[in-house]
């Protein structure tokens, strides 16, 4: 039987591994890659979101920096939809084409009632709105720049 130490070691290898952005790579090295699936930066994810919102129609896009700002991710956009269904519809296809184009798993919060849903792709954070309810909220102004000197 293997030392402590070995032990330690051995644990600290599959940490870093399982953290490693290419250890499911490595891991999967015997099974076929992913069709169109490429590696994700938070700026191509970013470049994704982006073109899947306006395919889908998405009304009055902004996109804020988080960087430096929060550690929650890097990018936070913010969109509406005309209806619940068209809100809804939006985040389920954002959320299967970055899982088909860079093999991401979004969270996706408020898809039941469509009035705002949460889609957390990890470095980018995508809230959609219907336009009543954003308007409401208003979390854009909290996150620009200024915003604090505008109200």
């Amino acid at each position: 039987m293997p030392g402590a130490g070995a032990m330690t070691a051995h644990i600290k290898e599959d940490n870093v591994l399982s953290l490693s952005p290419t250890a499911d790579c490595t891991a999967n090295a015997g099974s076929p890659p992913m069709t169109g699936a490429q590696t994700a930066t938070s700026d191509a994810l970013l470049e994704a979101v982006l073109k899947s919102l306006n395919d889908d129609k998405a009304e009055d896009v902004v996109q804020i920096n988080l960087r430096g700002k929060s550690e929650m991710g890097d990018h936070m956009v913010i969109a509406s939809g005309r209806s619940t269904r068209q809100v809804v519809a939006m985040a389920e296809k954002l959320s299967e084409r970055l899982k088909h184009d860079f093999n991401v798993f979004s969270k996706l919060e408020g898809k039941d009632s469509g009035d705002w849903v949460l889609i957390d792709t990890g470095d980018i954070i995508v809230h959609i709105f219907r336009p009543e309810v954003r308007e409401f909220y208003q979390i854009e102004k909290m996150w620009q720049p200024g915003a604090a000197a505008a109200t």
